[in-house]
Protein backbone atom coordinates (compact mmCIF):
# COMPACT_ATOMS: atom_id res chain seq x y z
CA UNK A 1 0.00 0.00 0.00
CA UNK A 2 2.89 2.37 0.95
CA UNK A 3 4.20 2.13 -2.70
CA UNK A 4 0.84 2.32 -4.35
CA UNK A 5 0.77 5.49 -2.72
CA UNK A 6 4.03 6.91 -3.25
CA UNK A 7 3.28 6.10 -7.30
CA UNK A 8 0.00 8.28 -7.13
CA UNK A 9 1.92 10.92 -5.48
CA UNK A 10 4.89 11.01 -8.24
CA UNK A 11 2.29 10.85 -10.82
CA UNK A 12 0.12 13.68 -9.77
CA UNK A 13 3.72 15.52 -9.43
CA UNK A 14 4.16 14.59 -12.80
CA UNK A 15 1.21 15.38 -14.19
CA UNK A 16 1.28 18.79 -12.29
CA UNK A 17 4.83 19.89 -13.79
CA UNK A 18 3.30 19.08 -17.07
CA UNK A 19 0.56 21.24 -16.84
CA UNK A 20 2.48 24.16 -15.66
CA UNK A 21 5.00 23.68 -18.15
CA UNK A 22 2.24 24.20 -20.84
CA UNK A 23 0.73 26.81 -18.99
CA UNK A 24 3.89 28.79 -18.77
CA UNK A 25 4.20 27.94 -22.67
CA UNK A 26 1.11 29.65 -23.64
CA UNK A 27 1.15 32.62 -21.22
CA UNK A 28 5.01 33.29 -22.61
CA UNK A 29 3.60 32.89 -26.24
CA UNK A 30 0.72 34.62 -26.01
CA UNK A 31 2.27 37.41 -24.10
CA UNK A 32 4.81 37.80 -27.17
CA UNK A 33 1.61 37.87 -29.40
CA UNK A 34 0.73 40.79 -27.91
CA UNK A 35 3.29 42.46 -28.08
CA UNK A 36 3.63 42.08 -31.95
CA UNK A 37 -0.15 42.92 -31.83
CA UNK A 38 0.50 46.29 -29.68
CA UNK A 39 3.78 46.85 -32.24
CA UNK A 40 1.88 46.61 -35.12
CA UNK A 41 -1.24 48.30 -34.03
CA UNK A 42 1.42 51.44 -32.79
CA UNK A 43 -0.22 54.43 -34.26
CA UNK A 44 2.19 56.66 -36.50
CA UNK A 45 1.43 59.84 -37.50
CA UNK A 46 3.15 60.72 -40.60
CA UNK A 47 3.42 64.83 -41.84
CA UNK A 48 4.25 66.08 -45.05
CA UNK A 49 5.83 69.88 -44.49
CA UNK A 50 6.19 71.42 -48.05
CA UNK A 51 8.92 74.35 -48.14
CA UNK A 52 6.60 77.21 -48.84
CA UNK A 53 4.07 78.11 -46.55
CA UNK A 54 2.02 75.51 -47.44
CA UNK A 55 -0.73 73.59 -45.23
CA UNK A 56 1.09 70.69 -43.38
CA UNK A 57 -0.69 67.43 -44.81
CA UNK A 58 -0.84 64.46 -41.79
CA UNK A 59 -1.41 60.71 -41.78
CA UNK A 60 -2.60 59.04 -39.66
CA UNK A 61 -1.72 55.15 -39.72
CA UNK A 62 0.04 51.94 -37.74
CA UNK A 63 3.06 49.80 -38.14
CA UNK A 64 1.11 47.11 -39.78
CA UNK A 65 -0.57 49.01 -42.66
CA UNK A 66 3.25 50.71 -43.57
CA UNK A 67 4.66 47.02 -43.57
CA UNK A 68 2.18 46.05 -45.66
CA UNK A 69 2.42 49.48 -47.87
CA UNK A 70 6.36 49.09 -48.07
CA UNK A 71 5.99 45.06 -48.54
CA UNK A 72 2.87 45.64 -51.44
CA UNK A 73 4.98 48.71 -53.19
CA UNK A 74 8.28 46.75 -53.03
CA UNK A 75 6.66 43.48 -55.24
CA UNK A 76 5.04 45.76 -57.28
CA UNK A 77 8.72 47.55 -58.18
CA UNK A 78 10.33 44.09 -58.17
CA UNK A 79 7.78 42.90 -60.67
CA UNK A 80 8.10 45.46 -62.83
CA UNK A 81 11.75 44.75 -63.47
CA UNK A 82 11.44 41.50 -63.40
CA UNK A 83 9.18 41.54 -66.59
CA UNK A 84 10.37 44.09 -68.00
CA UNK A 85 13.64 42.56 -68.58
CA UNK A 86 11.54 39.42 -69.71
CA UNK A 87 10.13 41.82 -72.49
CA UNK A 88 13.56 42.71 -73.66
CA UNK A 89 14.89 39.45 -73.45
CA UNK A 90 11.41 38.30 -75.54
CA UNK A 91 12.24 41.15 -78.07
CA UNK A 92 15.55 40.20 -78.87
CA UNK A 93 14.64 36.11 -79.19
CA UNK A 94 11.82 37.57 -81.58
CA UNK A 95 14.79 39.68 -83.54
CA UNK A 96 17.23 36.72 -84.08
CA UNK A 97 14.35 34.48 -85.02
CA UNK A 98 13.09 36.47 -87.49
CA UNK A 99 16.68 36.74 -88.66
CA UNK A 100 17.17 32.95 -88.86
CA UNK A 101 14.07 32.29 -90.48
CA UNK A 102 15.11 34.82 -93.05
CA UNK A 103 17.94 32.69 -93.60
CA UNK A 104 15.95 29.34 -93.35
CA UNK A 105 13.52 31.27 -96.72
CA UNK A 106 17.08 31.79 -98.63
CA UNK A 107 18.02 28.96 -98.01
CA UNK A 108 14.82 27.21 -99.13
CA UNK A 109 14.71 29.22 -102.32
CA UNK A 110 18.41 27.98 -102.58
CA UNK A 111 16.98 24.18 -102.19
CA UNK A 112 14.73 24.78 -104.40
CA UNK A 113 16.69 25.83 -107.13
CA UNK A 114 19.03 22.80 -106.60
CA UNK A 115 15.83 20.50 -106.34
CA UNK A 116 15.18 21.39 -110.31
CA UNK A 117 18.80 21.48 -111.65
CA UNK A 118 18.50 18.18 -109.80
CA UNK A 119 15.34 17.24 -111.63
CA UNK A 120 16.45 18.21 -115.28
CA UNK A 121 19.79 16.42 -114.62
CA UNK A 122 17.60 13.73 -113.93
CA UNK A 123 15.52 13.89 -117.28
CA UNK A 124 19.10 13.83 -118.96
CA UNK A 125 20.04 10.77 -117.05
CA UNK A 126 17.05 9.07 -117.90
CA UNK A 127 17.25 9.89 -121.96
CA UNK A 128 20.70 8.63 -121.89
CA UNK A 129 19.98 5.51 -120.04
CA UNK A 130 17.38 4.81 -122.31
CA UNK A 131 19.27 5.38 -125.83
CA UNK A 132 22.09 3.20 -123.82
CA UNK A 133 19.87 0.50 -123.02
CA UNK A 134 18.37 0.31 -126.40
CA UNK A 135 22.04 -0.01 -127.83
CA UNK A 136 22.96 -2.99 -125.55
CA UNK A 137 19.30 -4.59 -126.12
CA UNK A 138 18.07 -4.27 -123.01
CA UNK A 139 14.36 -3.66 -122.57
CA UNK A 140 13.94 -1.30 -120.05
CA UNK A 141 10.28 -1.37 -119.73
CA UNK A 142 10.56 -4.88 -118.67
CA UNK A 143 12.47 -4.58 -116.00
CA UNK A 144 11.29 -1.73 -114.14
CA UNK A 145 7.22 -2.14 -114.63
CA UNK A 146 7.04 -5.00 -113.34
CA UNK A 147 7.96 -3.61 -109.91
CA UNK A 148 6.99 -0.17 -109.95
CA UNK A 149 4.37 0.57 -112.05
CA UNK A 150 3.70 4.04 -113.43
CA UNK A 151 6.43 5.27 -110.84
CA UNK A 152 9.09 3.72 -112.39
CA UNK A 153 9.23 5.65 -115.72
CA UNK A 154 10.78 9.46 -114.97
CA UNK A 155 8.50 11.17 -117.02
CA UNK A 156 5.84 10.56 -114.86
CA UNK A 157 8.07 12.53 -112.35
CA UNK A 158 8.05 15.84 -114.92
CA UNK A 159 4.38 15.89 -115.19
CA UNK A 160 3.80 15.36 -110.98
CA UNK A 161 0.98 17.56 -110.51
CA UNK A 162 1.39 20.26 -107.58
CA UNK A 163 0.36 18.51 -104.43
CA UNK A 164 0.16 21.58 -102.05
CA UNK A 165 2.09 24.94 -102.42
CA UNK A 166 5.25 25.50 -100.61
CA UNK A 167 7.82 22.45 -100.28
CA UNK A 168 5.74 19.49 -100.33
CA UNK A 169 5.88 19.43 -103.87
CA UNK A 170 9.66 19.43 -104.03
CA UNK A 171 9.36 16.59 -100.93
CA UNK A 172 7.08 14.63 -103.51
CA UNK A 173 9.24 15.67 -106.42
CA UNK A 174 12.77 14.29 -104.68
CA UNK A 175 10.58 11.29 -103.21
CA UNK A 176 9.98 10.01 -107.23
CA UNK A 177 13.54 10.55 -108.00
CA UNK A 178 14.59 8.37 -105.35
CA UNK A 179 12.49 5.84 -106.35
CA UNK A 180 13.35 6.17 -109.94
CA UNK A 181 16.95 5.33 -109.40
CA UNK A 182 16.65 3.39 -107.11
CA UNK A 183 14.86 1.13 -110.08
CA UNK A 184 17.89 2.22 -112.34
CA UNK A 185 20.10 0.28 -110.72
CA UNK A 186 19.27 -3.17 -111.47
CA UNK A 187 19.64 -1.95 -115.63
CA UNK A 188 23.26 -0.55 -114.58
CA UNK A 189 23.77 -3.31 -112.70
CA UNK A 190 23.11 -4.92 -116.24
CA UNK A 191 25.34 -2.95 -117.61
CA UNK A 192 28.06 -3.56 -115.72
CA UNK A 193 27.72 -7.11 -116.22
CA UNK A 194 27.55 -6.92 -119.56
CA UNK A 195 30.83 -5.09 -119.55
CA UNK A 196 32.57 -7.80 -117.73
CA UNK A 197 31.13 -10.44 -119.57
CA UNK A 198 32.74 -9.02 -122.84
CA UNK A 199 36.00 -7.82 -120.73
CA UNK A 200 37.77 -10.48 -122.59
CA UNK A 201 37.10 -9.48 -126.05
CA UNK A 202 38.45 -5.62 -125.21
CA UNK A 203 41.63 -7.86 -124.02
CA UNK A 204 42.13 -10.07 -126.52
CA UNK A 205 41.82 -7.00 -129.42
CA UNK A 206 44.35 -4.59 -129.54
CA UNK A 207 43.54 -1.20 -128.04
CA UNK A 208 45.78 0.15 -125.42
CA UNK A 209 48.77 2.00 -126.37
CA UNK A 210 51.93 -0.20 -126.98
CA UNK A 211 54.17 2.21 -124.59
CA UNK A 212 53.93 1.19 -120.93
CA UNK A 213 51.93 4.24 -118.93
CA UNK A 214 51.14 6.23 -122.55
CA UNK A 215 54.34 8.28 -122.79
CA UNK A 216 55.40 8.96 -126.00
CA UNK A 217 54.20 10.42 -129.26
CA UNK A 218 53.52 9.33 -132.77
CA UNK A 219 56.33 10.18 -134.60
CA UNK A 220 54.82 8.86 -138.36
CA UNK A 221 50.95 7.82 -139.07
CA UNK A 222 50.00 5.11 -141.06
CA UNK A 223 49.70 5.63 -144.85
CA UNK A 224 51.53 7.59 -147.35
CA UNK A 225 54.64 9.19 -146.20
CA UNK A 226 57.95 10.41 -146.90
CA UNK A 227 60.72 8.03 -146.84
CA UNK A 228 62.98 9.58 -143.94
CA UNK A 229 66.11 7.42 -145.56
CA UNK A 230 65.26 7.65 -149.35
CA UNK A 231 63.02 10.50 -149.39
CA UNK A 232 60.71 8.71 -151.59
CA UNK A 233 57.02 8.69 -151.16
CA UNK A 234 56.21 5.13 -149.86
CA UNK A 235 53.16 3.33 -147.75
CA UNK A 236 54.04 3.01 -144.07
CA UNK A 237 52.71 0.25 -143.02
CA UNK A 238 52.20 1.33 -139.11
CA UNK A 239 52.50 3.88 -136.63
CA UNK A 240 55.94 5.16 -135.31
CA UNK A 241 55.80 5.60 -132.01
CA UNK A 242 58.98 7.95 -129.95
CA UNK A 243 60.01 8.65 -126.97
CA UNK A 244 63.51 10.71 -128.07
CA UNK A 245 65.27 8.02 -126.01
CA UNK A 246 66.33 4.49 -125.52
CA UNK A 247 65.08 1.72 -122.74
CA UNK A 248 61.20 2.69 -122.40
CA UNK A 249 59.42 -0.38 -122.10
CA UNK A 250 56.92 -1.71 -124.78
CA UNK A 251 53.85 -4.15 -123.61
CA UNK A 252 51.47 -6.24 -125.57
CA UNK A 253 48.41 -4.51 -126.81
CA UNK A 254 46.41 -7.73 -126.27
CA UNK A 255 46.30 -11.14 -124.99
CA UNK A 256 48.22 -13.69 -127.33
CA UNK A 257 51.14 -16.07 -127.84
CA UNK A 258 54.34 -15.04 -129.59
CA UNK A 259 54.99 -16.10 -132.66
CA UNK A 260 58.37 -14.75 -133.83
CA UNK A 261 61.34 -12.82 -132.37
CA UNK A 262 63.92 -12.15 -134.77
CA UNK A 263 66.37 -10.11 -136.46
CA UNK A 264 66.00 -8.72 -140.31
CA UNK A 265 67.99 -5.92 -141.62
CA UNK A 266 64.38 -4.05 -142.03
CA UNK A 267 62.72 -4.28 -138.57
CA UNK A 268 66.03 -4.99 -136.54
CA UNK A 269 64.63 -6.65 -133.14
CA UNK A 270 61.30 -7.21 -133.65
CA UNK A 271 58.02 -9.62 -132.21
CA UNK A 272 55.16 -11.11 -133.78
CA UNK A 273 52.36 -11.72 -131.68
CA UNK A 274 49.51 -13.68 -132.72
CA UNK A 275 45.82 -12.72 -131.22
CA UNK A 276 42.35 -13.92 -131.30
CA UNK A 277 39.93 -13.51 -134.66
CA UNK A 278 43.12 -13.96 -137.08
CA UNK A 279 44.73 -10.67 -135.55
CA UNK A 280 48.59 -10.29 -135.29
CA UNK A 281 50.66 -7.33 -134.18
CA UNK A 282 54.35 -6.57 -134.61
CA UNK A 283 56.56 -4.60 -132.79
CA UNK A 284 59.92 -3.63 -134.63
CA UNK A 285 63.11 -1.67 -133.73
CA UNK A 286 63.71 -2.89 -130.30
CA UNK A 287 66.68 -2.53 -128.16
CA UNK A 288 65.66 -6.18 -126.31
CA UNK A 289 63.40 -8.44 -126.05
CA UNK A 290 61.85 -9.74 -122.81
CA UNK A 291 59.87 -12.65 -124.45
CA UNK A 292 60.59 -15.85 -126.75
CA UNK A 293 58.75 -17.76 -129.23
CA UNK A 294 55.63 -19.92 -127.59
CA UNK A 295 55.45 -17.62 -124.78
CA UNK A 296 51.76 -16.26 -123.55
CA UNK A 297 51.28 -12.88 -123.27
CA UNK A 298 48.65 -11.01 -121.41
CA UNK A 299 47.79 -7.12 -122.40
CA UNK A 300 50.02 -4.50 -120.77
CA UNK A 301 52.85 -6.98 -120.30
CA UNK A 302 56.21 -5.92 -121.02
CA UNK A 303 57.91 -7.76 -124.03
CA UNK A 304 60.64 -5.62 -124.82
CA UNK A 305 62.29 -1.86 -124.85
CA UNK A 306 62.70 0.59 -127.75
CA UNK A 307 65.64 0.75 -129.45
CA UNK A 308 67.08 2.23 -133.08
CA UNK A 309 67.92 -1.38 -134.40
CA UNK A 310 67.66 -2.19 -138.46
CA UNK A 311 66.85 0.76 -140.68
CA UNK A 312 65.65 3.53 -138.48
CA UNK A 313 66.93 7.23 -138.02
CA UNK A 314 66.38 7.40 -134.23
CA UNK A 315 64.78 5.29 -131.12
CA UNK A 316 61.31 4.58 -131.95
CA UNK A 317 58.66 1.59 -132.11
CA UNK A 318 57.12 0.43 -135.54
CA UNK A 319 53.82 -0.95 -134.78
CA UNK A 320 51.60 -3.29 -137.20
CA UNK A 321 48.42 -4.51 -136.88
CA UNK A 322 47.33 -7.40 -139.42
CA UNK A 323 44.18 -8.65 -139.33
CA UNK A 324 45.10 -11.97 -141.32
CA UNK A 325 46.71 -10.99 -144.79
CA UNK A 326 45.53 -7.81 -144.50
CA UNK A 327 47.93 -4.63 -142.68
CA UNK A 328 45.38 -1.95 -140.87
CA UNK A 329 45.26 1.39 -139.49
CA UNK A 330 46.65 0.61 -135.81
CA UNK A 331 45.21 3.87 -134.63
CA UNK A 332 41.54 2.38 -135.16
CA UNK A 333 42.37 0.19 -132.50
CA UNK A 334 43.86 2.42 -129.87
CA UNK A 335 43.18 5.89 -128.35
CA UNK A 336 45.61 7.30 -130.40
CA UNK A 337 45.04 10.39 -127.51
Amino acid sequence: MAHTRRFKRLEKNLVSRIVHAFGAFFASAGSVVVRVVKFFDGKLTLMIVPHSNGKVISVQTNVFALVLGLAVTTGIACSFVYFNHRNNASGAEISRLREENRETLASLDELRDENNNLLQTAKRFQSSLSQSLSLLGINQSTQTSKSTGKNSDLSSLFDTQDITSGSLKETSDIRQLTSYLENAVRPVEQIGKMLENQGTLFSDIPNVWPIKNGIGHISMEFGQNVHPITQQWYIHKGLDFSTWRSGDPIIATANGQIVTVGYSDDFGNFIIIKHKHGIYTRYAHLATTRVKKGDIVNQRQVIGTIGNTGISTGPHLHYEVHIGSDVVDPAKYINVK
